[in-house]
């Protein structure tokens, strides 16, 4: 499509200097870093000597020319290069806000060496082990021209452009990866489905992969306070894409947010895909890309943690430097022995179960099982109720929602994808804003949640008590306006609903909704005498993504019904492994 739908305004500045990170002043040209170079004070020293190509200029099929920095071992052979593609700052691993961050969640600096871009992978460690690194930065960021775009398919053109110029370069062994985590994951999905013929393999760790669903109206809400943060590093001479102006003009699903969905069924190339559960912001989009990118060479990764901790472990460094050692390299290196599936199972307070092999997610021995919500008793039984009932909350009072309980007498786990189908109805109100949450109880109904890095300071324990929800788990979530409930026959299967986003159905007095809602995917074990609870509220129940940033307060007004038993059975339908 062209660019009349989106909305472009002027740029944040961009002024090179310490706020950017150590090597951010223009600086076209190559140097020699000895080993044991150290970028600044605090940071890794280089293992091996690098050469490091600065400010290179590179242009792309529309006569565009971005800049960007190669960092490679000091060796005669030719070698594979991993790009990082995101428009957060080639020089932004020394940026304060990166180190300051780190610092906060508990990811150790001096473990690197400040060289790689924030969430990308650091030059210390791949070319110690013969890999170049490309950092670019994308049109209309710093110094490179033309307009900026936030996760959209001209991205992936333009890293296809790129990738195609770095497998000419003399040092280079024809051979072109991805990786790093976020935005430098969701990046991936648009350039594999561009299908440059030198991108060998690629590595997304955890990243949204649909604009419209994940980032700007999750279940048709508008919750716009991450995007806005997000769009601040958009800094630059032209003008960037304004998502969150997108989202407010064009609330509904069409050809523009087309355009930041990747064409998955174009993604065909080798992929090592890391997800976990807890990323509020990541999680649905990671599987979602999982199952649909038609790659016959695709493993994933679940792990129990956060994605920069995960990312920068020893053990999965080394373990991502076998796959595209594989792929890259062309090592026989047993690889493809790899089990497809590494699951986790959550405990939260106990042991995580990690590494669990199995050939697909869910797991061959997962059965989706219904709950059936009770009124009477508000319980959650195998049963449906054989009569009718409701229950009822007023959506502007507190608590502003209702809970289900359901005990399990043995251990059991759920692994996969769980789902509520509700009948809902509102009195005095022609719409709902729904907030759903699946909880695990300790077998004196104490709700238990986990932190997902490794620092759990009384500043973190602040934070993310109503807020910053990617760095503490508290359950499955989903949300969804009833408005837009309507489903894509397409795309919906009975694991997980999908809606079309494309259309307004407000209801009328009297009407009762029969909606689904898609939950993030879950991994929960269950000890004898522990409880799972089911919350349906009016209010949002983990608040914002992010530390310090605005989120979705609903406009909900009258009073909630939630309908159970006979022709109103509503559901919680959950994936249960069978012993």
């Amino acid at each position: 499509m062209s660019d009349t739908e989106k909305v472009f305004v002027p740029s944040y500045p961009y002024e090179a200097g310490p706020a950017r990170g150590v090597l951010s002043p223009f600086e076209p040209g190559t140097r020699t870093l000895t080993a044991g170079f150290q970028v600044a004070p605090g940071f890794l020293p280089l293992p091996v000597e690098i050469v490091f190509e600065k400010d290179v200029a590179v242009t792309l099929r529309d006569g565009v020319t971005i800049y960007t920095d190669v960092l490679r071992p000091a060796v005669v052979e030719p070698v594979p290069v991993l790009v990082a593609w995101s428009p957060y700052g080639k020089s932004g691993g020394t940026a304060p806000t990166t180190t300051s961050l780190f610092d906060m969640i508990g990811v150790d600096n001096s473990a690197l060496s400040g060289l790689g871009k924030f969430e990308g992978p650091d030059p210390a460690f791949w070319c110690a082990n013969g890999y170049a690194i490309c950092n670019p930065d994308p049109r209309g960021v710093a110094n490179s021209g033309g307009d900026s775009y936030l996760w959209d398919r001209q991205e992936g053109r333009d890293c296809h452009d790129l990738i195609e110029w770095l497998a000419e370069q003399e040092w280079c062994n024809g051979k072109v990866g991805m990786s790093g985590t976020s935005y430098l994951a969701v990046s991936q999905w648009f350039t594999a489905a561009e299908q440059p013929p030198h991108l060998a393999a690629i590595n997304p760790w955890e990243g949204i992969s649909d604009v419209y669903r994940d980032l700007v109206l999750r279940g048709g809400m508008p919750d716009l306070g991450f995007t806005k943060q997000l769009q601040r590093n958009f800094a630059g001479a032209g003008r960037r894409e304004d998502v969150a102006a997108e989202a407010e003009q064009r609330p509904l699903f069409g050809a523009l947010w087309q355009e930041k969905v990747p064409r998955f069924d174009r993604i065909t190339v080798p992929a090592y895909i890391v997800a976990s559960y807890s990323n509020t912001l990541h999680t649905q989009g990671t599987f979602r890309a999982w199952r649909r990118i038609t790659s016959q060479d695709k493993w994933l990764r679940i792990h129990s943690t956060q994605e920069w901790p995960d990312y920068y472990d020893e053990a999965h460094r080394d373990d991502l430097r076998r796959f595209f050692d594989h792929y890259l390299r062309g090592e026989d290196n047993g690889w493809e022995q790899t089990p497809r599936v590494r699951y986790a199972t959550l405990d939260l307070h106990g042991v995580d179960r990690v590494e669990q092999p199995a050939g697909a997610f869910p797991p061959a021995d997962v059965e989706n099982t219904k709950l059936y919500l009770d009124a009477s008793s508000r319980t959650l039984r195998r049963e449906a109720p054989a009569s009718e009932g409701s229950v009822r909350y007023a959506a502007q009072a507190l608590p502003g929602g209702v809970s289900f309980l359901a005990r399990f007498d043995e251990e059991t786990e759920l692994v996969g994808y769980p789902k509520a189908h509700l009948w809902v109805e509102a009195e005095g109100a022609d719409d709902m804003d729904l907030f759903v949450l699946v909880q695990k109880l300790d077998a004196n109904g104490t709700a238990l949640q986990q932190f997902t890095v490794p620092h759990r300071s009384a500043f973190l324990q602040d934070v993310t008590e109503q807020s910053a929800s990617v760095l503490r788990y508290k359950g499955s979530n989903g949300r969804l306006r009833v408005s837009t409930r309507h489903l894509d026959s397409d795309l919906s299967t009975d694991e997980i609903p999908a809606h079309t986003f494309d259309r307004v159905e407000k209801l009328a007095a009297g009407d009762v909704a029969e909606i689904q809602i898609d939950l993030s995917p879950v991994g929960l074990v269950f000890h004898p005498g522990e409880q799972l609870r089911l919350v349906i509220s009016a209010h949002n129940l983990l608040g914002a993504i992010m530390p310090g940033v605005p989120f979705h307060e609903p406009r909900n007004t009258g009073v909630h019904l939630v309908h159970t038993g006979g022709a109103r059975a509503s559901y919680l339908q959950l994936p249960l492994k069978t012993a």
